[in-house]
């Protein structure tokens, strides 16, 4: 029997060594520890031996069995890192190919010509201030000189909150009535200055942008879009500041070349008032047809703080004086890209995007 068994392992290490798949790896395991295998039925044959050798040949096939499971295991890593080996000269890297480019996003238009915007100003000396979206109508409206009958008090340009649902007064505030106890979002980030007037005595230099809502849509208006406002405030303060600063800020956005121009205008909280606008960037002020032969583009509104507002934050108007002025960022993006719909920019059309 010691024989028969160094022969059957003999054989098996010879079948198994030439195995090419997993298929004839089982074959050889069926055909040796299967129920009719070769090694199985030395197992079977014990017991015919005397008594006497049973516990020594016993062992020795066991001993047999298990090197044939030794071997099996060996002949299966074999195969397997043979496969492995093919899969990865068929998947071979030519390690010294340029790598694939990630595609990567990049600043939205609007975010762009918002960060801009605040570089130039901070580069005047100005500050960013920030105030809440939901605002009450005491510093949307109230403070800012518009009257109870003011258009802009109207439910279809202002989104108004629910009353049932709005907390009490800010604290300070004087008694209230009527639409001075409203809640609503913010049409303009001017509540932004007059927070930042009743916080803090003069010199203020301060910009606001951030987000609006307004009750409105078409080519160039949307319900929510995002203004800028620019306050400064000290004694000594002249239309002449503002002219300047206005002019500083449109060259350093739009370019050197481009000139700006005032025209009277009426704001409730600015007196006197005026329009700003600047030559087209396209046709530099020569006219065409997107600035309707004009030359000319309007951007943004401006004035001397209102002695009535300044007087409502406790200023003194004989003494301080100051400039405000307000334009929509999302217009500002319009003209720099040169774009015909606003609602464009919030579409949020990567292809479209990718352009700008």
């Amino acid at each position: 029997m010691i024989d028969r068994i160094d022969a059957l392992l003999a054989e098996a290490r010879q079948e198994l060594s030439g195995a090419r798949d997993e298929q004839q790896i089982e074959a050889a395991r069926v055909k040796y520890l299967g129920k009719s295998g070769s090694l199985s039925g030395l197992r079977k044959s014990l017991g015919s031996v005397p008594a006497a050798e049973r516990p020594r040949l016993g062992k020795l096939v066991t001993d047999a069995i298990a090197q044939f499971e030794t071997l099996l295991e060996e002949a299966r890593q074999s195969i397997g890192r043979r496969e492995m080996d093919k899969e990865l000269n068929r998947e071979k890297l030519d390690v010294t190919l340029p790598g694939r480019t990630r595609r990567r996003g990049h600043r939205h238009p609007v975010s762009q010509a918002m960060d801009d915007i605040v570089g130039i100003f901070a580069r005047l000396g100005f500050h960013v201030a920030d105030g809440p979206e939901i605002e009450w109508d005491l510093y949307n409206f109230e403070m800012l000189g518009f009257p109870p009958d003011h258009p802009a008090r109207d439910m279809q340009d202002t989104f108004f909150l629910d009353p049932g649902s709005q907390p009490p007064p800010p604290p300070g505030s004087p008694p209230t009535k009527g639409a001075m106890q409203q809640l609503l979002l913010r049409t303009h980030t001017s509540p932004v200055q007059v927070r930042a007037m009743l916080a803090q005595k003069p010199p203020i230099r301060i910009i606001c942008p951030g987000k609006v809502y307004r009750s409105d849509s078409d080519p160039t208006h949307t319900p929510m879009f995002h203004q800028v406002e620019c306050l400064h405030v000290e004694e000594g303060i002249s239309m002449a500041h503002m002219r300047g600063t206005l002019d500083a800020f449109a060259k350093a956005f739009f370019g050197p070349t481009i000139q700006t121009r005032l025209r009277p205008s009426y704001f409730p909280f600015t007196e006197p008032s005026a329009e700003v606008d600047i030559s087209h960037p396209l046709c530099g002020g020569k006219g065409c047809k997107l600035c309707k032969g004009s030359g000319w583009l309007e951007v943004l509104g401006a004035g001397m703080v209102n002695p009535d507002v300044l007087a409502g934050v406790g200023y003194d108007p004989e003494r301080i004086t100051g400039y405000a002025f307000g334009a929509g960022i999302d217009r500002l993006a319009m003209l720099r890209h040169d774009l015909d719909d606003l609602r464009t920019l919030f579409e949020n059309d990567v292809r479209f995007l990718e352009q700008l």
